[in-house]
């Protein structure tokens, strides 16, 4: 596992102490200590670092509205740690942004298997907002096609394969890409703006 630089907010001082001392002993960093929950949005958002724990309850605000906060801001790992196996507080966990959920006692390997599994779920989250952000650029480019084939089939009097070819034509001849082609024909097609 590589080494991450984290943040752990836990209100019970030798609880605290105990998670740096295993998490250093796993080769991480602990680059940022609290013991409330305002205190680690305050940290998390100074620090950025690559992974929190947040206890569930702690002063001030709890794990819960921490890992919101955080959220709302950046999106990162977070393992939530509690003492409590309610199936409410875990749904409530997952809601909020939490990727892993830790029952306490804490133990070295128990810790170490809740911080791979938020770092494998953190990584197929990021992978599916960029296969959603790909497939949203597709569409636009798409509709923008589509637009200019509209405008070249009325300008020209061609029919729609027509207008596909003199699109792709353009394009290899310009060397530009298909939908920098149709968003200048579209652009172009605008009335001026006053």
């Amino acid at each position: 596992m590589a080494s991450l630089q984290l943040l752990v907010a836990e209100d019970d001082e030798a609880v605290r102490r105990a998670l740096v001392h295993m998490l250093e002993s796993l080769g991480h960093e602990v680059v940022a200590q609290a013991c409330d929950g305002r205190e680690a949005v305050r940290l998390a958002r100074l620090r950025s670092p690559d992974l929190l724990l947040l206890d569930i309850r702690m002063p001030h605000m709890d794990g819960l509205e921490a890992a919101k906060a955080i959220t709302e801001d950046q999106l990162l790992p977070i393992v939530i740690i509690t003492a409590h196996t309610d199936q409410g507080l875990i749904q409530q966990a997952s809601e909020v942004g939490a990727f892993s959920y830790l029952v306490k006692p804490v133990t070295q390997e128990r810790l170490a298997a809740a911080i791979a599994t938020a770092q494998a779920r953190f990584s197929d989250l990021q992978v599916l907002r960029d296969e959603v952000g790909d497939l949203q650029h597709a569409l636009e480019s798409r509709k923008l096609v589509e637009r200019a084939k509209g405008i070249i089939m009325r300008d020209m009097g061609v029919g729609e394969q027509d207008a596909y070819r003199w699109l792709r034509l353009t394009s290899s001849r310009s060397n530009q890409k298909l939908a920098d082609v149709a968003r200048r024909i579209v652009a172009l097609d605008s009335p001026p703006r006053r």
